[in-house]
């Protein structure tokens, strides 16, 4: 009869046991998670660069010859009165036809004071644009 009576107890105290150490588990890995988080969310933001693709050709060029999504359009004759805007940037990413007028805007840059990254890409179609 006592050998029947630990088997009901121990049957009893099993789920218990069982239900305590998967609530501890839950517990433990949630808290793993929100650190993990976290720490990738402050990384993210510390490496995050503000940065923008300008294409230097004239309107027609970009209009009829084609141009890249994630670019804008600031063509090297007005380019100078874009420079205060870009200043704001981390990096500015120059492209034109074939560099030549990028190199320009480039300098441009540079003798206004831009003290950050730049990067003539040469053709408009080296840029990659990156989805978000």
């Amino acid at each position: 009869m006592l050998q029947g009576i630990k088997s009901k107890n121990m049957i009893k105290i099993k789920p218990i046991i069982a239900a305590i150490m998967l609530t501890f588990m839950l517990a433990h890995c949630k808290s793993k998670t929100k650190k993990t988080t976290t720490m990738e969310t402050e990384h993210a933001t510390q490496t995050t660069t503000k940065e923008i693709i300008v294409d230097v050709r004239t309107i027609e060029e970009w209009n009829e010859d084609g141009h890249a999504d994630c670019s804008v359009n600031y063509p090297l004759h007005e380019f100078a009165t874009k420079i205060e805007e870009l200043k704001k940037y981390d990096k500015v990413i120059l492209v034109c036809r074939s560099g030549n007028r990028a190199g320009i805007a480039k300098a441009q840059l540079q003798n206004a004071g831009y003290t950050k990254e730049i990067e003539n890409l040469g053709p408009w179609q080296n840029i990659t644009c990156k989805t978000k």
